[in-house]
């Protein structure tokens, strides 16, 4: 394979200048989830230059690309597109002015990125043909944020547009100093429950508290109690994540409201922990209600639910390799994440084995500065942070290098 995987990568310092220019457009050009009306238009037209088999508007704006170039196996690799509504604070020169709907809006959680690397790994595959053999099969997909992009591109005829996959794979940039590929077996993402917890009260005059019975107590005190559930009924070796993400009540200050609004979002590992902590989540929200003497029970609403991220441990082991081989040193055994991915909707729906990694996208010096100080967590802007930027180089290198590498240990000759 090593030869092969030099051969491709040949013209990589080629392509740089295209690869940067995409990251920077799509930076400066951010779209929410299933309206990626620009983003796949410009995939769309690159892949068709490129020779690939393109069809457009898969689970709504989703893009497929085929490229076949003899007898082997079939390799899937996904790329997500979507962006966030956040607005950018990060001072670049090609900082988002993005703003749909009234809401500010940027990448910041590095899906340009991925789609940089992922047309980047298009175009070197296509270039080299004579260096190995079988179907590339590149998959941009929509809505990744809000969970229902992978299962709307399965609704939308995945399984019948494209051949098979014998493995899918992906990545994601993530706070890691750039040049960085980590990979693991078994449990690297986890799942993820959010939902909307309404508590019903009396609404009185502020002044006359004995007359109300106070929702915004009623959400203060849920609050407090939920975070026990990790500190006091999970063990200490079993991660999980309860997070109360906002919280809406009332019009003013002198009026006690009827209801408060609370919105969680859970992360854990496992079926039984997260079958654990829902119906824990469940139990202290009525017992509140409850003591607070609440007129009606509270609702629950499931706003949307990611699937845990579990790599199979032979595709992930057949890539690691292949990664120690190309990689050395910057290669690394990344740890458990507490992000979530909706992702492995796609290898299910197919039956087929996957594996996902990780790219660093953070400047290598300004890390190692952070990490000296031991402040990485302070002053290291993480996913989904307005500040979070990764630098171009050497993260979309790295990212395109890695879908290479990777496709390779099952395509090169």
């Amino acid at each position: 394979m090593g030869s092969s995987v030099e051969g491709v990568l040949a013209p990589l310092a080629e392509i740089r200048h295209g690869v940067e220019e995409l990251y920077r457009d799509l930076h400066a050009h951010p779209e929410l989830g299933l309206r990626e009306f620009h983003t796949a238009g410009v995939i769309a037209r690159r892949l068709r230059e490129l020779g690939y088999e393109v069809t457009e508007g898969v689970g709504g704006t989703g893009v497929l690309g085929v490229l076949a170039n003899g007898p082997g196996p079939v390799v899937m690799l996904r790329a997500d597109m979507d962006a966030l509504p956040v607005r950018e604070r990060t001072g670049l020169p090609y900082a988002s002015e993005v703003v749909d709907g009234g809401q500010p809006v940027m990448h910041a959680c590095g899906h340009d990125v991925h789609v940089a690397c992922l047309t980047g790994f298009a175009e070197l595959m296509a270039g080299a043909r004579g260096a190995w053999s079988g179907t590339v099969v590149t998959l941009f997909q929509p809505s990744e944020e809000n969970g229902d992009g992978a299962d709307a591109m399965v609704a939308g005829g995945l399984t019948t547009i494209v051949p098979k996959p014998d493995v899918v794979m992906a990545q994601h940039v993530l706070p890691y100093p750039a040049g960085y590929v980590g990979i693991r077996a078994g449990s690297f993402l986890s799942a993820a429950d959010s939902l909307r917890v309404t508590l019903f009260g009396r609404g009185a005059h502020g002044s006359a508290p004995q007359a109300a019975i106070d929702p915004v107590v009623m959400a203060a005190m849920t609050v407090v109690r939920l975070q026990t559930i990790v500190s006091r009924e999970l063990a200490a070796t079993t991660p999980a994540v309860v997070t109360v993400g906002s919280i809406r009540s009332g019009s003013g200050p002198n009026v006690i409201p009827d209801e408060a609004v609370l919105e969680l979002n859970v992360r854990t590992y496992d079926e039984t922990t997260r079958e654990h902590v829902l119906a824990s989540i469940e139990r202290i929200v009525r017992a509140e209600a409850q003591a607070a003497g609440a007129p009606r029970a509270p609702e629950f609403e499931r706003l949307a639910r990611f699937p845990p991220t579990i790599n199979d441990d032979a595709t992930t082991e057949r890539v690691a390799r292949a990664f120690a081989t190309h990689f050395g040193d910057d290669a690394h055994t990344i740890d458990l994440q507490t992000a979530s991915e909706d992702m492995s909707s796609i290898p299910r729906a197919f039956g087929v084995p996957f594996t996902y990694w990780g790219i660093g996208g953070i400047d290598p010096g300004r890390y190692a500065e952070a990490q000296r100080n031991g402040t990485i967590a302070q002053d290291i802007p993480v996913n989904h942070s307005p500040h979070f930027a990764p630098v171009p180089q050497p993260t979309l290198d790295t990212g395109v290098t890695a879908l290479t590498v990777a496709a390779l240990a099952w395509l090169g000759r």
